[in-house]
């Protein structure tokens, strides 16, 4: 099935790479989307361009809290009752201050909250739709980063952990079902988020690759996304570093 038969809801739809699925996704004629972000303004910004790139797509936008549970069933309710989407792109995050959190249990569970907790709400609300219609694909953003915990980005790293260990879960739920998850771990990628990381020449992935590489993976049904793709072998290599070997390591 091409994106041209699908409904695709994204959430975190003003995300660099979420924006750059979207528009993978419109490329291929009329596709009808859902996009939901925080920031109303900026959600309508995306819906405009897109709807340029594709004036044939169907284009909606939608705000949410993402922070309140019940705002959350509320805004995957409306969208369900639309028409159940066959596939939800979870896409929203940010990239927290490793030293600001250990300074400050604020901001260390805000952090905490948009990254691990929140998604994986949005996550649960879909797949019970999905469940009981027997079909659909929920793709879940999460990192390399939440492989192993590393010192520089432990917080983030345990929340995009939460991810990648929810998303387990959910497979396994839904084995031999007509409902798919993907997580999705992206490396360092070139966005608005990773800004600092450039500052202080980190080499990042073009966003339009990364986005391109998920779209891919996604209609292929993969149930893990490392993209770039060699760092699927790089964190295989952290994940079994010994400690005495890791602790070593300024990572």
């Amino acid at each position: 099935m091409t994106s041209a038969n699908r409904k695709i809801a994204v959430i975190g739809a003003t995300s660099s790479i979420a924006e750059h699925c979207a528009r993978d996704w419109v490329k291929t004629g009329d596709t009808d989307l859902v996009l939901v972000g925080r920031d109303l303004q900026r959600t309508d910004r995306v819906a405009a361009d897109l709807r340029v790139r594709s004036p044939s797509s169907h284009i909606q936008t939608m705000q949410a809290n993402f922070e309140e549970a019940h705002a959350i069933v509320d805004v995957v309710r409306t969208i369900v009752a639309q028409g159940l989407p066959d596939v939800v792109l979870i896409a929203h995050g940010s990239l927290p201050d490793q030293d600001a959190c250990q300074q400050s249990l604020a901001l260390a569970r805000d952090a905490l909250q948009v990254n691990g907790v929140s998604p994986v709400l949005f996550a649960e609300a879909f797949a019970s739709s999905m469940g009981l219609a027997g079909r659909g694909t929920i793709a879940i953003i999460g990192s390399v980063a939440g492989d192993r915990g590393r010192k520089s980005n432990y917080v983030y790293g345990a929340a995009k952990g939460l991810v990648s260990r929810y998303a387990e879960g959910l497979q396994h739920r839904f084995a031999g079902t007509g409902v798919s998850i993907v997580v999705i771990k992206p490396g360092p990628t070139d966005t608005p988020m990773t800004a600092e990381l450039k500052t202080r020449g980190a080499r990042l992935a073009p966003v339009e690759d990364v986005a391109h590489s998920i779209v891919k993976g996604i209609d292929r049904g993969d149930s893990t996304i490392y993209v770039p793709g060699k760092w699927r072998w790089i964190m295989l290599i952290i994940r079994h570093l010994p400690a005495f070997v890791f602790n070593k390591l300024n990572i």
